[in-house]
This record gives structure tokens, C-alpha cells and sequence, in this order.
């Protein structure tokens, strides 16, 4: 029996890589400090896992910014919009590299990034590859062998992990019509080859393959093109050992494909889906020789491994193919996971008994390790003890008063249909508001936060450390937020927004106020590039005790006469971007929320505030990998939407924001949400998000952003308009908003108020130009 791991965090135990990106773009140090820091964090993950016991360690699971970026690099697959770079000496390839990330704008060259959506069902983004019907691929970079030669350097021979060639392609998007992707396998298979042949000559053993699509549902083209290429490996690699690693859930109706490849090892996520390693170990499909990785640690969340369980299923296991055929591992890479439980030694942002019940990856990896030891009956004497205590922990977690709540639960269970309904249709509704509100045509907004400067954050980590008052630290807030509302006013926006200085982050920020949230110090995971987020800890029953935005949201609305949104977090996202209790249903825990989002929003109306933004970006990202499970999912998470929102009046309008999201499948439930304006994700798809709103006839206003606020490069007015006149091809002008994609929490100010200003500017010129092209 053998331990594996599937991918390590790459961001460092304190966020290193991030600061020294950041230090990296702004020219504070150089390509090479960029470099020696990423190389010292590779060594640190390598020499981790080893030390730990991990007997099949991968490689290339390290990334400067997205792993799919990386690999769309490798292959030759770069957009013909930077040609810009690659025929200009001045340029290197890592200039390539950011300028697909975050677009360019420098020495009269001027490029939008590359597309970026969600992994999967996680809250890492990835960037999308882009491809033409005549694609050509070619091999341009050597980033998987260098990285599998800097771990020999080191005496670890690692395996390394590639995305395959059919996930790569699903992961794409065709940029033109007249083929589909997965028609440039044969083009791409070839330049494989030749990488894998250079991993082979250096006598690499395993090399694990992420085919996450196996989670999904295929067609028999694309199961075809799976077989097809695991097929020609095993003929030109025969001695090759392939880890085929499908993760997120289990394989489905793609169960017998995936048995019938002839693969070392399949790997299994069995903390998605248990009931597949019974469902595989009876199947008559599998063969004598595969192997199987049993994911059991859960890479996703946080909590401690249920060692007892876990063993049982290694035992069923291993009494049908035997030990020597079942590997341990984590249930997906533990790129999801925080780097180090050991590093949380504030009892005031973790308490002791809390803390008994999770493990970060450095913990996770040790539970592989011990699992494994215990299956094998290794080093007994210790093992027992940690099987002893993690008894000791889960049964206190059971019985733990903390965790429930009555008057929470007995809550949830009086709601009404009521309850999840507004009054009165939105057709009334906009009559009401448009009398209200006196908005014009194209009216301009933002979506909610404004830039954290250094300053800014100075403010509240001096505060948090009590270096300042809080009578100090709120007079510099007020400042802050003062200047913001007079620069939207001077700037022309029509809906202003307070700025949310006094936000850490959009979900962390509610969390802190609410019943049944743990916090964390150093608990950062990557969400894409250098952005890294710390999700709250939800362990209990979820509550509010008294209002969270509302003192900041009426400052604001109390400094002018324009209507100012009060700015909430929906609970889906709260939901999705916490790590989540496990021993309870979702469906629960996302109404508990709703229910405390729905007293907030009812207490701004009561202050004052005619409109109420309740963001969503994570409603789309929450959908099970397979449709035949999304009715259950939307059902409950579009009505704990509902639950938040229908608690106000006519008059008040209800906005919700939704990013990087993919909606032609669920615009019925988009719809079904029922907010009177949602804000999109648009420039860098060029407003094709919008036809799905369009075929559909979307009734409710919506703002399709006009710039990418991912990207340091500010649009030019023209730009902007000419967006909006795509936006118009597709819904009627007096529906549509214009604002940026996202919060501006991450730009810096110069940028931010140049493009805000020529946003203004774009809006009144297609205020001007309606009749031309409306």
C-alpha cells in the first residue's frame, strides 16, 4: 500500500508568492526575487511531503498564477491578439505569460486578458484557453520537465501532474464557429507525446493525468476522445504508470469508460461520493491490474478525517484487490485547503475546541500518511494513540453545545412560501422604483467596493492590534468614505456606494458578525493569480444579533442627496466561500444564512436605503458537475435568495451581482431569483454572456460590466461603447445598467478613477447615440 498526494498549496504558508507577484508588478523587485521565491516554496512542498511520508509526491502542482494558463503556455495555444509580445524583443516570455493573465498596457500596446471562469464547482478561477478551428499547438515551454528535474535535484523523484489533452480542450472555448474543440485532440496529442517522452527519458515512474471532466457528463465523441488518447499512451509508453485522477465527484455514468482505460491507478474522490468504491469494487469492468488512489482526506474543506470511517473503506478495499493495489490520497489536489493548521496560535480567532476538529494540508497529508500506517498495521504504538485522539475529537464534536441552536433551528422551520416571495411582480415593481429613484437611461454604478490601500489596511491591522483607538480608526474610515462619495458625485455616477473600507473581505467581514463562525490567521487559500482569500469557518448554527452594515451604509447615504446601495453578501456565497460544517445538510445551513442576510436588509430599508445589493457570484459555481442533481441545488439555494430579499417593499429595489458565470443552462433560475437588476461579468467574453438573456427574454434590468477590473489597464471610452452597443443587440435599452465587472477592492485609485470617469462618459454617449443604434 502506497500514499500520494495530489497537488500541494503554492501560494506559501504566509502568502509569500503573492507578495512577491505583487512586488513583481509593480517593479519593486526583479523576475529572478520572483523566481527564487517560487523555487524556495517547490522545495519547501517537496521536502514537506517527504518528510512526512508521502511516498508518490507530484510536481508541476506549483503555479505563478493558474495551472491552465500555464499549460495553454506550454502547448503554443497563445491568442493571436498578442502577437504584439511575442514579435517584440522587449517582451519575455513571463511579460506573455502576465499580459494572458491580467492584459497589458504599456508602450502603445494595449491587450485584453484571457477569459477566466470558475474550477469547476470551487472558488478558484481559472484562465480559459482560447481556440480557432485551424489551431496549431506546438511546444514552447519546458515548465513540466524543468520542475521534475529541480525535485531530483533534490533526491525526490515526484510524478508529475498534467492536465490531460481531452480535459485541457474541455476546458477551452471556441473562439470562432465551424468545429468543436474536442475535434483538435489529433493536433494535440502529438505534442504530448513529446513531452511525456522527455519525462520518460527521465526515467519518470508515475505521471498523473487530472481528468476532472470524468465527473461530468460527456458525450460519446468526447468519452470517445478520453479512450482514444489513454489508449495510444499505453501503446507508445507501455511501462509508463498512469495516475488518472477524476476529482469533485464521483465517475457516473462515465464509470465503465473510465474502468476499461488501460491505467495504473484510478483515483477515486470518496468524500463526494462514498458509494462509488462499492459500485467500482463489484463492477465486472474492473481489470486485475488497476490500482486504486482511495481519496478519503477531503481536500476541499477542513475538517479532521474521520479515521475509523476511513478505514473501513480501505479495508473493503483492500479484501477484494488486495493491498498492494490500493493507494491513499487526499480527494483532490490540496490546492483548497490552507497550508498549515500549526500556525493558528490566536485562541481568539480559533479556540481550542474548534481547532481539534480541523486539519489544514500539511495535517492532511499527515492523516494520508497515518491511515495508511494504521491499514498496514505500522509504528502501532503511535498510530494508536492518534487514532485514540481523533476518536476523542469527532465525539466531541457531536455533543459540543456551541455548535446547535434552538431558536435557529425553530426558526428555519416556521418560514412561509411568504416568506420567499415579494409582494408584487417585478413589472409593478419597476414602476414604483422608477418613480422613486428618477434614474436615467443607462444608469452607471459600481459593484460595491472601492480600492484598499495600503493605508487602508494599516487602519485596521493597527486597530486589530490596538495600536489605535476605535474612535480613531472609525474617524479615518469616515474620511475615507467621504472622499469616495465625493468622488462618485464629481465623477457623475448615478447609484453610489459607500466603498466598504471598513471590509477585510466580502464573505470574512459577515462571518465576524454572525453566530456560528470560527476565524482563522493564516488559514489563506488562492482564489486566482496573487488574489487569496480566508474563508470563515462555519461549525454552528448561523445567527445575527445586530446589524452588521447598516451604521457605514447610512454615514454614506447621510453625505448626499444621489441613492447610495446598501452592499450585503447573498448566502449561497457566504455559503460557498466558508468552509462549511459537515454534519449537517447545506440546504440547512445556506437558509440559516438567508434568514440573518434577510433581518439586515430589512434594517437598511428601515435607515434609509433605497437600494440593496445582495451579491451572488457563487450561485453558478455551487451547481452539482451533473444536471441530473441541479434541480435539488437550485431549489434550495435560489430560495434562500429569495428568503434574503422579500422582506422589503416595492419601493425598494434589490440588486444582486454574478460573476464569471456560464448562465444558459440556469436562466430560468436566474430568473427565478427574482432581483429587479443583476450585474454581470461581460467585457472579457464581449458581452456574449448576454445572448442567453436575450433568447430568454429576461425581463428584470441587468448591467453587463463594461471593463475588466482583473486587469491594472483602463478602457477607452470607445470601448466601453462600443460594448454597450453589443449590449443593446441583445436587450432593450431601458433594461440595462452599465457598471465595471466586479468590486474594485483589488485596483489601485489612479486606475479606478480614470476608468470610472470614462465609464460616466461612455454612459452619456450612448445616452446620446440611443436612437443610432438602439
Amino acid at each position: 500500500m502506497k500514499t500520494t498526494n495530489l497537488g500541494y498549496p503554492r501560494i506559501g504558508s504566509k502568502r509569500e508568492l503573492k507578495k512577491s507577484l505583487e512586488q513583481y508588478w509593480s517593479g519593486k523587485v526583479s523576475l529572478e526575487t520572483l523566481l527564487e521565491t517560487a523555487k524556495s516554496i517547490r522545495k519547501e512542498n517537496w521536502l514537506l511531503q517527504k518528510e512526512q511520508g508521502i511516498d508518490i509526491i507530484p510536481s508541476n502542482d506549483f503555479s505563478l498564477y493558474d495551472q491552465v494558463l500555464d499549460l495553454t503556455t506550454t502547448l503554443g495555444c497563445v491568442p493571436s491578439r498578442y502577437t504584439a509580445i511575442i514579435e517584440n524583443p522587449a517582451f519575455t516570455n513571463h511579460d506573455l505569460y502576465f499580459a494572458m493573465a491580467r492584459g497589458i498596457q504599456k508602450d502603445g500596446i494595449d491587450i485584453t486578458a484571457s477569459e477566466m471562469t470558475k474550477w469547476f464547482d470551487t472558488n478558484y478561477h481559472y484562465l480559459v484557453p482560447e481556440f480557432t478551428k485551424n489551431q496549431n499547438f506546438s511546444l514552447s515551454g519546458s515548465k513540466i520537465v524543468e520542475e521534475y528535474k529541480e525535485a531530483l535535484s533534490l533526491g525526490i523523484k515526484t510524478k508529475p501532474v498534467i492536465l490531460s489533452p481531452v480535459s485541457f480542450l474541455l476546458c477551452g472555448k471556441e473562439k470562432e464557429k465551424g468545429f468543436e474543440k474536442i475535434d483538435l485532440l489529433k493536433e494535440l496529442l502529438p505534442i504530448y507525446d513529446i513531452i511525456i517522452q522527455e519525462l520518460i527519458d527521465l526515467e519518470v515512474e508515475y505521471i498523473q493525468f487530472d481528468e476532472p471532466f470524468l465527473a461530468t457528463e460527456l458525450s460519446q465523441k468526447e468519452q470517445l476522445a478520453i479512450q482514444i488518447t489513454y489508449q495510444r499512451y499505453a501503446e507508445k509508453f507501455p511501462d509508463l504508470k498512469i495516475i488518472l485522477a477524476n476529482y469533485f465527484d464521483c465517475y457516473g455514468k462515465n464509470i465503465d469508460i473510465a474502468l476499461s482505460l488501460p491505467v495504473h491507478t484510478l483515483q477515486l474522490d470518496l468524500v463526494r461520493c462514498k458509494l462509488q468504491l462499492d459500485d467500482i469494487l463489484s463492477s465486472k469492468n474492473l481489470q486485475a491490474h488497476t490500482h486504486l488512489s482511495l481519496g478519503i482526506v477531503d481536500g476541499r474543506n477542513i475538517w479532521k478525517n474521520n479515521f475509523e470511517e476511513s478505514l473501513k473503506l480501505i479495508q473493503k478495499a483492500v479484501n477484494v484487490i488486495g493491498s498492494e493495489r490500493v493507494l491513499i490520497a487526499p480527494s483532490c489536489s490540496l490546492l483548497h485547503s490552507p497550508c498549515d493548521l500549526d500556525l493558528e496560535n490566536n485562541p481568539n480567532n480559533l479556540s481550542a475546541e474548534i481547532k481539534q476538529w480541523l486539519a489544514f494540508a500539511k495535517q492532511k497529508v499527515e492523516e494520508v500518511v497515518t491511515l495508511k500506517q494504521l491499514a498496514n498495521e505500522e509504528n502501532l504504538e503511535i498510530n494508536l494513540v492518534k487514532l485514540q485522539e481523533n476518536r476523542k475529537a469527532h465525539k466531541n464534536k457531536k455533543t459540543a453545545i456551541s455548535i446547535h441552536n434552538p431558536k435557529v433551528k425553530e426558526r428555519v422551520k416556521e418560514l412561509t412560501v411568504e416568506d420567499s416571495h415579494r409582494k408584487n411582480t417585478f413589472s409593478v415593481r419597476q414602476k414604483i422604483q422608477n418613480q422613486t429613484l428618477q434614474l436615467p437611461l443607462f444608469p452607471t454604478t459600481t459593484i460595491g467596493s472601492f480600492p484598499q490601500t495600503k493605508e487602508v489596511r494599516s487602519w485596521r491591522s493597527n486597530y486589530k492590534k490596538r495600536n489605535i483607538s476605535l474612535s480613531e480608526y472609525e474617524t479615518l474610515l469616515e474620511k475615507e468614505t467621504k472622499e469616495t462619495i465625493q468622488f462618485q458625485e464629481e465623477a457623475g455616477l448615478d447609484v453610489l456606494v459607500h466603498g466598504e473600507f471598513e471590509r477585510n473581505d466580502m464573505v470574512e467581514y459577515f462571518g465576524e458578525q454572525l453566530n456560528g463562525f470560527a476565524f482563522t490567521q493564516f488559514g489563506w487559500v488562492q482564489s486566482y493569480g496573487s488574489r487569496c482569500v480566508k474563508p470563515p469557518i462555519i461549525y454552528g448554527d448561523v445567527s445575527r444579533e445586530n446589524p452588521m452594515t447598516v451604521k457605514w451604509s447610512s454615514y454614506a447615504q447621510s453625505l448626499t442627496k444621489k441613492p447610495v446601495k446598501g452592499m450585503l453578501t447573498g448566502p449561497v456565497t457566504i455559503l460557498q466561500w466558508s468552509f462549511v460544517r459537515n454534519d449537517q445538510a447545506r440546504s440547512k445551513t445556506a437558509t440559516q444564512i438567508a434568514l440573518a442576510i434577510r433581518d439586515e436588509v430589512v434594517d437598511l430599508e428601515k435607515a434609509g436605503l433605497q437600494i440593496i445589493q445582495i451579491d451572488e457570484p457563487a450561485i453558478r459555481e455551487g451547481l452539482p458537475l451533473r444536471k441530473e442533481d441541479w434541480k435539488t441545488y437550485l431549489n434550495w439555494a435560489i430560495k434562500a435568495f429569495r428568503i434574503s430579499a422579500s422582506g422589503v417593499k416595492d419601493e425598494t429595489q434589490i440588486h444582486t451581482h454574478m460573476c464569471y458565470s456560464e448562465f444558459n443552462d440556469i436562466i430560468t433560475d436566474i430568473a427565478d431569483m427574482d432581483a429587479d437588476v443583476i450585474t454581470i461579468e461581460c467585457s472579457r467574453s464581449q458581452m456574449e454572456l448576454l445572448d442567453v438573456f436575450a433568447a430568454f427574454k429576461y425581463p428584470n434590468e441587468i448591467g453587463p460590466g463594461v471593463y475588466d477590473i482583473h486587469s491594472p489597464r483602463v478602457p477607452e471610452r470607445e470601448e466601453m461603447v462600443s460594448l454597450m452597443q453589443k449590449a443593446t443587440q441583445y436587450i432593450p435599452a431601458e433594461q440595462l445598467w452599465i457598471n465595471p465587472d466586479c468590486g474594485l477592492k483589488t485596483r489601485h485609485w489612479e486606475e479606478t478613477k480614470k476608468a470610472l470617469v470614462e465609464m460616466v462618459a461612455s454612459a452619456k454617449e450612448c445616452r446620446k447615440q440611443l436612437i443610432t443604434f438602439a
